[in-house]
């Protein structure tokens, strides 16, 4: 569920979705993460996320 994963609710606005990207991308960047399982589990959470923002904002 794209909404779940960017932790905002069903009909937030631009802004809203905007800010709560912002937030999850800086969270799970994977230059945050050392490398090993770490860097691959936020590898594959930043791509959830930035999937989920790119769907919600068309």
């Amino acid at each position: 569920d794209p909404w779940s994963l960017l932790g905002v609710k069903p009909g937030a606005s631009a802004d809203e979705l905007k800010k709560a990207y912002r937030k999850e991308a800086l969270k799970w960047h994977p230059d945050r993460h050392p490398d090993g399982p770490q860097k691959a589990a936020a590898e594959k959470k930043f791509k959830q996320v930035s999937e989920a923002y790119q769907q919600l904002s068309e």
